[in-house]
């Protein structure tokens, strides 16, 4: 397969966008593991420009991304390996190493949890039972490394099954179309209003059935887009339309938002405008980013690959940054707008010096999601 590069600029920009969400999570009157003493409320409304798509987007680019690692000849029993070790070894790593600290601010600041890190770490954090409420261990943000695992070896079994060319016609002949924006649109409005009405992610794979419906068939759609010119062809037609309909969409949810933040009582049938609108929104934001990253970004430039490479070690090591790092500012009750500033001057500081580092030294890089150090280097 030839490399898409606009596809690795979305990724890349998504990823930089989750960072600031996860900023924003601090500041917004939505639950997380660190909180200022100064709450936001109408920061809950440029977020939701956001929260529809994020996630999703970024499975469907891992999906894509997934088609392109398995066409490289390989088979898919060698894919199966190569993911569990680049997914499955950063993902205890992080457990164990990098997440501790973001439950410990959490118990400490919001449960009335009083002992210092060091006990927290030897007689708490490896408790496997609830401490104040709080399941331990936990492994927080790293849940889409999990959930992405987990996807990846259901396509890998499917690609053992039924092949992996046999239902590639049935998807260009049904997405090749307008529905390849409608049809995803449809589902994921049956999902928020009929299936799991007001219903938010778990984060746990067991009983995480409104994450799975969503996030499954948008890995595997990307899987599909990646094979399939005319799809993609259909998105490049389609997306400014999909552009105006997520703009509209978006205005109808924030504008509820705003009347009753946090869906407070809302006067029916706005609660279920709101329902409408997420989806509707999150999807024709996705046809768009994608149409816009196939016409505008699909051009490679000299610090592509190097930031390619340190998004995974940036999404591994941003929240522990950003929760330890509010942790230890709540004390000052700092102006917010100081308290921002700090937090993300301290975030992509601390995600760039992690990269940094961590790919310098060769057992650390699979660690971290990095490839090992080619044998010269190591000599070196």
């Amino acid at each position: 397969m030839e490399r898409h590069y606009g596809l690795d600029w979305l990724r890349i920009g998504a990823f930089g966008l989750l960072i600031f969400y996860h900023i924003g999570m601090v500041f917004v009157p939505w639950g997380y593991h660190a909180k200022t003493a100064h709450p936001i409320p109408w920061v809950a409304v440029p977020m939701l420009a956001l929260n529809s798509w994020r996630l999703l987007l970024l499975f469907v680019v891992s999906g894509y991304a997934s088609r392109a690692l398995l066409a490289r000849g390989h088979g898919a029993a060698r894919f199966a390996r190569n993911r569990t070790w680049r997914l499955l070894v950063p993902l205890l790593f992080g457990v164990l190493v990098i997440v501790p600290v973001q439950p410990w601010i959490e118990l400490t600041t919001q449960r009335g949890y009083t002992h210092d890190f060091g006990h927290f770490l030897l007689h708490d954090y490896f408790r496997f039972a609830k401490v104040h409420g709080l399941p331990l261990p936990n492994w927080q943000h790293l849940w889409f490394v999990g959930y992405l695992w987990l996807y990846t070896m259901l396509l890998v079994l499917g690609v053992m099954l039924v092949g992996r060319r046999s239902l590639q016609r049935a998807f260009d002949r049904v997405f090749g179309t307008v529905l390849v924006w409608l049809l995803p649109m449809a589902w994921l409005v049956i999902v928020s209003v009929w299936l799991f009405p007001g219903k938010g992610p778990t984060n746990d794979l067991i009983r995480d059935g409104v994450s799975h419906v969503q996030y499954l068939p948008g890995f595997l759609f990307g899987f599909a887009l990646a094979g399939s010119p005319r799809a993609l062809a259909a998105i490049h037609r389609y997306w400014p339309v999909a552009l105006v309909v997520a703009l509209v969409s978006y205005a109808v949810s924030a504008g509820i938002e705003w009347r009753w933040p946090g869906l407070a009582h809302p006067t029916a049938p706005f609660g279920t405008v709101f329902a409408v609108a997420r989806p509707v929104h999150g999807w024709s934001s996705i046809i768009a980013l994608i149409g816009i990253a196939d016409r505008f970004l699909n051009f490679d430039l000299r610090w592509r690959r190097t930031l390619t490479e340190a998004v995974f070690p940036f999404y591994m090591i941003h929240q522990t940054i950003i929760v330890g790092v509010e942790g230890a500012l709540l004390p000052f009750r700092l102006p917010p707008i100081a308290e921002f500033a700090l937090l993300v001057v301290a975030t992509i500081g601390g995600c760039w010096l992690f990269y940094l580092i961590g790919r310098r030294i060769g057992w650390l890089r699979p660690l971290i999601g990095l490839r090992p150090l080619p044998r010269k280097e190591h000599m070196t």
